[in-house]
């Protein structure tokens, strides 16, 4: 968990409405922890009832709800949006990784419509509630926007995908008040990354290109996903920021 008050304000959005979208577990839920941490009103969605009556049942959860939502599905993300009584943060998180599977067409299909179009659903659907906040959008594009990975082209297309989204819309929204970045995560300890920090030979390449020399806990983050939706990156929007203890810049 992130030391917020060693970072920002303890309540810094006391009285602001976040929306983390994919925020039941992993980078998600430390994301939506932070804001909570920091006085929002939080509502995080999972893709199934029982992940997120999961999610609601820990100790440490803090947010308002826990609320099963297909990114896929207009009526659902249409319903979620129009429930909430305004809108100061998206945070788009929601995403799959079928690594070894990708080169099939159809699973490369269903990896697009979740980690890319579903972004750009709930990006269109927030508009309206986002402009009248002057609000603040966050995604999630990854260190295989900027390099391809041979085991998951659909994983990688669909973070290439969400960089460009995210600067077309940063220039779209901006007449709107909203701005637009995404955060591009590195090797982050999350159940996607298991299998990696698993194998011996995997980790210790990982770890040998990160200059930083270790792998990121999801609250790191957390920390630079916040910071895009604070005052002081108000003159910030269409950036795509690299969290990933330096492996981008071997």
């Amino acid at each position: 968990m992130i030391d917020v008050e060693a970072s920002f304000h303890p309540e810094l959005f006391a009285g602001k409405v976040v929306l983390v979208v994919g925020g039941t577990s992993g980078i998600g839920a430390a994301i939506a922890d932070t804001f909570a941490g920091l006085g929002a009103v939080v509502t995080v969605t999972g893709a199934s009832a029982a992940e997120c009556a999961a999610a609601r049942s820990a100790p440490e959860f803090r947010c308002r709800d826990a609320v099963a939502a297909d990114v896929r599905n207009d009526a659902a993300m249409a319903g979620l949006i129009g429930d909430l009584p305004r809108l100061d943060v998206l945070v788009n998180c929601a995403g799959i990784l079928r690594r070894g599977a990708e080169h099939d067409v159809h699973v490369f299909e269903e990896v697009l419509a979740i980690n890319l179009t579903g972004t750009m659903r709930a990006c269109t659907l927030a508009r309206a509630k986002l402009k009248g906040a002057s609000g603040a959008i966050v995604n999630t594009a990854s260190m295989l926007s900027f390099f391809g990975a041979p085991l998951v082209p659909g994983y990688s297309a669909s973070k290439g995908g969400v960089a460009q989204l995210t600067k077309s819309l940063a220039i779209a929204y901006a007449a709107d008040g909203i701005r637009v970045n995404a955060i591009a995560p590195g090797w982050v300890e999350t159940a996607i990354t298991q299998p990696l920090r698993e194998d011996p030979k995997r980790n210790e390449a990982i770890l040998a290109r990160t200059p930083l020399g270790r792998w990121a806990k999801p609250e790191d983050v957390a920390g630079a996903a916040v910071f895009l939706c604070t005052p002081a990156a108000r003159f910030i929007t269409g950036a795509v920021l690299p969290v990933d203890g330096g492996y981008l810049a071997v």
